[in-house]
């Protein structure tokens, strides 16, 4: 892949440019918190393909001063990172989040915390986890103690992330922490995480927050073939991972059939789950191509689809890849982006990319640049169509944890050697450092 020559056009003045991580994924330092489900997941051997734990990862715990020297002279606006649930529950936990919060005000890098990001603690999944109402309870009494100690240098905050995933990966195939199989039956974590958000915005207003935002996961599903089957199959697929989780936030109702199979009284829930944001965040990678259930599993993505679900995931011909097997579909993008413009109209906030990136390797990763040049005009071309984005984040600063594939797969703008814990800036963050120059 090659960039195109001509300058990345203009985003409009105050436009939000940023990089995200994630703690479990680059903190480090287990010992110095309480256990989480991916603690207890990866222990278990054969859940993590190359048999590796967070338990260092980028050590970015005591090294988070560093890290933020990273981020200053890439240029950023901002960092989104997530609080580890874990660690504020033990003693002194939120003392780190509290100096990390002072370094990047002093180094001129808005802090964007994300409250939750699949570290569920061990001891609220000894008690059901996400299944259970009470967790949703617990979640937004956690984010009040966050809110309180870091609300009066913290103004932009995410409630959740990518729900859809932890649903899917976590509760539903076993592929991800806390690796249940359920299948159908993992809907109340759905359910759940979504309640949770919406006590963790209210949480957030008592606190006197005035910038929330949820982190949802969405991609355009492309059926197969036009022949009925396979437009079922992607038309189930899209409303089971992306309306499922933006039409409760956005419409405050589950799309038809789907809040039936909800617990506890939905109605009621859904009222405090389509608490109204002031911007919408989306985490795009590709769409998918769907369709009908062909009777036997598929390996697709890193992942295994059973055969009795009532879909498969089909390869995406004639487009690169990335090193993860992912399609590179920058249009997706716009496609995404102006369809739910056309959704959700009024009740649709302004939009913010949370997460857009690719997973190559090198330091001279020509690939990641021409990935995110593609996506960043693609992103440009939505703002053209109208529609109202705010902000876009790179996923990610460095190299990580990168779940149940441990560090077999890079999607970092800066180099980690996990045996040295050396940082190396790669020619993406180079690219990305003048980009934002650019656009000032």
């Amino acid at each position: 892949m090659a960039t195109q020559e001509h300058p990345i056009p203009r985003f409009p003045a105050g436009f939000l440019w940023g990089v995200s991580t994630s703690a479990h994924q680059i903190e480090g330092a287990a010992d110095e918190r309480e256990r989480s489900v991916w603690d207890t997941f990866t222990a278990e051997p054969g859940r993590v393909k190359d048999g590796s734990t967070a338990a260092v990862a980028c050590d970015h715990y005591h090294r988070y001063r560093e890290d933020v020297s990273l981020l200053a002279g890439l240029g950023v606006d901002a960092y989104r990172f997530s609080v580890s649930w874990p660690r504020v529950r033990s003693e002194g936990g939120l003392d780190f989040y509290d100096r990390l919060v002072d370094e990047l005000v002093a180094a001129g890098v808005r802090p964007v915390p994300t409250l939750f990001h699949w570290d569920l603690p061990v001891a609220f999944q000894e008690k059901g986890g996400w299944l259970e109402r009470d967790t949703a309870s617990r979640f937004a009494e956690y984010v009040s103690l966050v809110a309180d100690r870091l609300g009066d240098r913290v103004k932009k905050w995410i409630t959740v992330n990518e729900p859809a995933e932890h649903t899917l990966f976590g509760h539903a195939l076993g592929a991800h922490a806390p690796g249940e199989q359920l299948m159908f039956d993992a809907l109340p974590a759905a359910h759940h995480q979504l309640l949770g958000h919406g006590l963790a915005v209210q949480a957030l207003r008592a606190a006197g927050a005035t910038d929330i935002g949820i982190a949802n996961s969405h991609g355009p599903t492309w059926p197969a073939s036009q022949e009925q089957p396979d437009v079922e199959a992607a038309d189930f697929y899209d409303l089971l991972l992306n309306r499922l989780f933006a039409d409760p936030v956005l419409l405050g109702e589950y799309p038809s059939g789907l809040g039936e199979l909800m617990p506890g009284d939905v109605a009621a829930d859904l009222k405090v789950i389509s608490e109204p944001l002031d911007f919408y965040g989306v985490n795009y990678y590709s769409p998918t191509r769907v369709g009908a259930p062909q009777g036997e599993d598929i390996e697709f993505g890193g992942l295994t689809i059973p055969a009795e679900l009532p879909f498969s995931v089909q390869e995406i011909e004639n487009v690169p890849v990335t090193d993860f097997g992912w399609p590179v579909v920058p249009e997706g993008l716009t496609e995404l982006l102006t369809a739910f413009h056309e959704r959700y109209g009024d009740r649709l906030p302004p939009v913010v990319i949370t997460e857009n990136g690719c997973s190559y390797e090198g330091v001279d990763d020509q690939d990641r640049i021409a990935y995110l040049d593609g996506h960043i005009r693609a992103l440009h071309r939505a703002v053209e169509a109208g529609v109202d984005v705010r902000g876009y984040f790179v996923w990610s600063l460095m190299d990580n944890f990168e779940w149940a594939e441990g560090y077999a797969r890079r999607f970092g703008l800066v180099h980690v050697d996990f045996e040295t814990l050396a940082r190396t800036p790669k020619a993406s963050y180079a690219w990305y450092q003048e980009l934002l120059r650019a656009q000032r």
